[in-house]
């Protein structure tokens, strides 16, 4: 039945909330891990990379990582450096989780990156900001400002 649908949510009834929230946490400690260099492999610890997404199997046995290299570069490179690190890096993860085994890490290119997280990151930055000036007039100090 209707095996053509090629998104990646929703077979089904989609994930559980248990699902969801393991690959919430999966995504925020793989980051960490990352980011911290945590990992001894100085090829690895050259990039930046982001974790755009985890999802989980309904088992919670796998944990498919969907990651992007800091400005798109070295895609492939990437994914063979965290392959080669896997089992440490599946380590890493469980040692700061508390779940009963760890899950199996799988790595994958975030496709959808590039498009979603610049406009997240322009929201977030309209948000933030918003949140932060609190009352101050809507267009006081845009101009000059976070042009990086």
């Amino acid at each position: 039945m209707g095996g053509m649908a090629k998104s990646r949510h929703h077979e089904g009834s989609g994930p559980s909330q248990r699902q969801l929230r393991v690959a919430e946490l999966i995504r925020r400690t793989l980051s960490d891990v990352l980011n911290r260099g945590d990992i001894h492999d100085p090829e690895l610890n050259r990039l930046s990379l982001t974790v755009g997404e985890v999802q989980v199997s309904p088992d919670l046995k796998i944990a498919t990582a969907f990651v992007l290299p800091l400005g798109g570069q070295g895609q492939e490179d990437a994914l063979k450096l965290l392959g080669r690190n896997k089992g440490e890096l599946r380590r890493a993860v469980s040692k700061e989780m508390t779940l009963k085994y760890a899950p199996d890490l799988r790595f994958r290119l975030d496709e959808t990156f590039d498009r979603m997280d610049r406009t997240r990151e322009l929201f977030q930055r309209d948000e933030v900001r918003r949140d932060l000036d609190g009352d101050t007039s809507e267009d006081g100090a845009e101009d000059g400002e976070e042009r990086g």
